[in-house]
């Protein structure tokens, strides 16, 4: 399957879907004027994938392979809210068809409400998330604070 990815803009996040290396990530900003635009290729994506793991077994992802999602969103408004929610349901159903998927939700370190907003959607979908604190993020250098 062929990598999915867009490069980050003043609005809209950098995001990398590339199964043969197994990076998946969404960075930066997600506040496009056009959000359906912007999200639905991605959806298209992610569907097409997940049809690919659970009817034809292109991929499998275990226990000591897992499928890594990474999401470090400094800002996201409420209409990329409804997508991003739209993209942990088709990570939500590889993890209930037995794949092992694991979430990253970044998130600067003393803010709550990005943390929350995590905390929120890993509660509506019933898959758990691993919260990483980011701090003193300096360009491209960042602290990480593990749980």
């Amino acid at each position: 399957m062929e990598a999915l990815i867009i490069e980050q803009t003043e609005t809209c996040p950098s995001l990398t879907f590339d199964p043969a290396k197994n990076i998946f990530e969404i960075t930066g900003v997600s506040g496009p004027e056009d959000v359906r635009s912007f999200y639905y290729p991605v959806i298209e994506w992610l569907g097409k994938f997940k049809t690919e793991i659970i009817e034809e077994k292109r991929f499998v992802y275990d226990k000591d392979h897992p499928l890594d999602f990474n999401i470090e969103l400094s800002y996201f408004n409420s209409s990329s809210a409804k997508f991003l929610f739209d993209i942990f349901s088709i990570l939500c159903d590889l993890y209930k068809e037995g794949q092992h998927v694991k979430i990253y939700w970044f998130f600067e370190e003393g803010d709550d409400d990005l943390r929350e907003a995590g905390e929120d959607m890993s509660e509506l979908l019933e898959i758990p998330f691993n919260y990483i604190a980011i701090r003193n993020r300096i360009s491209n250098h960042t602290n990480l604070i593990y749980p």
